[in-house]
């Protein structure tokens, strides 16, 4: 069809579509579905071949946050039966990020709930990151603490930090409606500041929330004019417990259509399939590796993913290679703009472009879409529950209201919360 030639085209130039190209995207039948992986899977292996990276995420402290999120099963009063502790110590961390480097991630993305980091926060964390860095030559560090104040991103800089996660999630338009205890400035502030001290920019979007497919193009635009250089792509999982636990919106075809739509506004950036892959993709999450070239490893943030060895397979299956940590992730023109411009302050260039003429273009994955904002000032300590005094695993709602002809069946077997790894006395799943 004239639509996807036309995106293939601007895609391998590294060139915007228009917004009704991308909006015609998520409008395609499923008829079209095929063809739509198959335009989309060019632009992809243009820019990264055959390669998946893999990302690792620890847990640094868990629930008590005191923002209010809708979709997040750390918010303030969720009911979700999440594991709930305080700060890691540096070396607790460390060992649970080796057991997603022993699998073969490249990344690890260290995580905190909460409102935004204190300074101590940061101290804590920089010193985890300098521990993960010299047990682990070679690996990229993430940070998501949350909403920085002035002069946090650069202490993370100096201890070793990689790259910055903050998620805009939704379009600025609706974004007043999923949360209200900060704002959507507030997001774009903190990413631009992660930038402006030299970490590399990793920002995404929540889908299945009940947005627009207008709002989805919103959030993606956006994030190329930010120049994120990695764009997760989270599927929200309803939690129980939660303000969206019945917004069961999205079907296997629905994400897949998402993903092209990502991948051809932002061609050559990191685009990565981050929390609800599982439960959302299922069977059909090979198919989302012709379209994204970045997933998380093993467990999410207060979720279990599917079995690390099982990830492994199916990226072997498809005919796709694991990253190497000797492999930049980014194409060329986008990792010597980086390096010339400080590793990830590249201005407006426009994700993609780095100033050429073309312009262009992700959270880690948390059980319901990302971590809102992650790592707040502390609050009274909770202890580490054992594995044997944790309630047994939450389940979304048995009965959902139907929202649109996309609409799938609520599947009670999909979620199931994360006890082991990080934060309990049980080996991590990686």
């Amino acid at each position: 069809m004239d639509l996807l030639n036309t995106l293939v085209d601007k895609g391998l130039r590294r060139e915007l579509p228009t917004r009704e190209e991308a909006l015609a995207v998520l409008a395609t039948s499923d008829d079209e579905l095929l063809d739509v992986v198959a335009a989309a899977g060019k632009v992809r292996r243009q820019w990264f071949g055959r390669r998946v990276k893999l990302n690792y995420l620890v847990n640094l402290k868990s629930g008590l946050c005191p923002e209010d999120c809708s979709y997040c099963s750390q918010r303030l009063g969720s009911t979700a039966g999440i594991l709930k502790y305080t700060w890691l110590k540096p070396h607790e961390a460390s060992q649970a990020a080796a057991a997603g480097v022993a699998g073969g991630a490249k990344r690890v993305c260290l995580v905190a709930s909460g409102r935004g980091p204190t300074d101590r926060d940061v101290d804590r964390v920089s010193q985890t990151i300098e521990a993960i860095k010299e047990q682990n030559e070679g690996i990229e560090v993430c940070a998501c603490l949350g909403l920085l104040s002035a002069g946090q991103a650069d202490k993370l800089r100096t201890a070793g930090a990689d790259a910055y996660n903050h998620n805009l999630n939704t379009s600025e338009a609706t974004y007043g409606e999923i949360t209200t205890t900060h704002t959507y400035a507030d997001r774009v502030d903190t990413v631009q500041q992660a930038q402006a001290a030299g970490l590399s920019a990793c920002s995404g979007l929540i889908a299945g929330m009940g947005e627009t497919d207008e709002d989805l193009v919103d959030v993606v635009y956006a994030l190329r004019d930010l120049d994120s250089d990695s764009v997760p792509v989270n599927f929200l999982i309803p939690f129980e417990g939660t303000p969206l636990a019945k917004e069961w919106n999205l079907t296997p075809q629905r994400c897949l259509r998402i993903l092209a739509m990502v991948r051809f506004v932002c061609p050559d950036v990191e685009v990565r399939i981050a929390g609800g892959r599982e439960v959302h993709l299922r069977s059909m999450q090979p198919l989302g590796l012709h379209l994204a070239n970045s997933i998380f490893l093993g467990d999410y943030l207060t979720s279990e993913g599917q079995a690390g060895q099982t990830d492994l397979d199916m990226i072997a299956d498809a005919g796709f290679e694991v990253e190497g940590a000797g492999t930049v992730t980014l194409p060329e023109h986008r990792a010597d703009a980086i390096a010339a411009a400080g590793c990830g302050s590249h201005g407006g260039g426009g994700c993609g472009s780095h100033g050429d003429s073309a312009g262009g273009c992700g959270s880690h994955g948390e059980s319901g879409g990302g971590c809102g904002p992650c790592g707040s000032p502390e609050p009274a300590a909770s202890s580490v529950p054992a594995a044997s005094s944790v309630p047994a695993a939450s389940s979304v709602p048995a009965q959902a209201e139907a929202a649109g002809d996309e609409t799938s069946e609520v599947r009670t077997d999909l979620v199931a919360v994360r006890r082991r790894g990080a934060g309990t006395d049980l080996a991590p799943n990686a």
